[in-house]
C-alpha cells in the first residue's frame, strides 16, 4: 500500500501520510511517497495543498525501528531534505493540519508549510539533539524565525514536548482548535484559498518567501547530520565492543 495518499477536490489537493501503524514515521518509502505526490500536486489543478497524517498521529519522527539504510547517506539526507524543499517550491499553499505526534521530522514537515493548524492536544517536540542527532527541514531557521532564537534554542536544546496550545502561543502554528474540529477547518481555510485568483495566492506566497534563504540551512544540516551519525555509529560500535569483553 502507498506510504502517502494523494487526491484531488473542487480545488484542493489533499496529501495525507499514511503510514498509521507506525504514528507515519519517517521511512525512506514515505520519503520517496511525499516526494512523488508533492510532485503530483505541483502538476495537478490544485489552487491549495493540505497536508495531514492517517490514524493517530501527523507524524512521530525517524522511525527508530527502520534499519539505516546502507549506501550513500548524503543522499538519503538530502532527499529528505527535498521535502522541504518541494513544499517551499510549490506554486500552491501549503496548510498542515496537525494532530497527534509531530515529533523530530513530522515537526519539520510542518514548518516546511505555509500555513499551520494544530488540534489543542497535539504533541510537539524536537527530540534530536537528547538522540545525538541533527534537526533537518530547515528548522535552524524557520524555528527561530517563527519563535525567535532565544525560543527556538530552548526548545531544541531542551527537547521538552509541548502541545498545541503552546506552539500556538510560541507563534510556531497559526492556530490550535479542538481535535475533533481540526480537519474541518482545515478545509475551511483551504477552501477560502481555493477561491481567490490562484496566481495571486501564488504570488503572495513566493513574495512573502523570497527573503527566507533555506537552502544554507539544509545544506548545513545535512553535515552536521552525516557527522551525528558518524558519531553515533562510532559510539555504538564501541558499546558493543565493550559488551564482548
Amino acid at each position: 500500500m502507498p506510504t502517502v495518499d494523494f487526491a484531488v477536490e473542487d480545488g484542493i489537493a489533499q496529501i495525507r501520510l499514511n503510514r498509521p501503524e507506525r504514528l507515519n514515521a519517517v521511512a525512506a518509502v514515505l520519503v520517496d511517497d511525499f516526494l512523488a505526490a508533492l510532485d503530483a500536486a505541483a502538476r495537478s489543478d490544485a489552487r491549495v495543498v493540505v497536508l495531514s497524517g492517517n490514524g493517530r498521529a501527523f507524524c512521530a519522527g525517524h522511525d527508530l525501528k527502520e534499519p539505516t539504510p546502507t549506501g550513500d547517506s548524503r543522499a538519503r539526507l538530502d532527499r529528505l531534505q527535498d521535502v522541504t524543499r518541494r513544499l517551499r517550491g510549490l506554486r500552491q499553499p501549503v496548510i498542515a493540519a496537525v494532530h497527534g505526534y509531530a515529533i523530530g521530522a513530522g515537526a519539520e514537515f510542518a514548518l516546511g508549510c505555509d500555513l499551520i493548524l494544530a488540534a489543542e492536544d497535539a504533541v510537539f517536540a524536537f527530540p534530536e539533539v537528547s538522540l545525538g542527532l541533527s534537526v533537518t527541514g530547515a528548522a535552524s531557521r524557520l524555528l527561530p524565525l517563527l519563535v525567535g532564537p532565544l525560543k527556538a534554542k530552548e526548545l531544541l536544546l531542551l527537547g521538552e514536548r509541548f502541545d498545541g496550545r503552546k506552539a500556538a502561543q510560541l507563534g510556531m502554528v497559526n492556530a490550535a482548535v479542538p481535535a475533533e474540529q481540526l480537519q474541518a477547518e482545515a478545509l475551511s481555510w483551504a477552501k477560502r484559498i481555493a477561491g481567490h485568483p490562484p496566481a495571486a495566492a501564488a504570488m503572495a506566497k513566493r513574495v512573502l518567501d523570497t527573503p527566507i534563504d533555506v537552502e544554507p540551512a539544509l545544506e548545513l544540516e545535512v553535515s552536521h547530520a552525516l557527522i551525528t551519525e558518524h558519531s553515533a555509529a562510532v559510539a555504538a560500535s564501541t558499546e558493543a565492543f565493550r559488551s564482548r569483553t
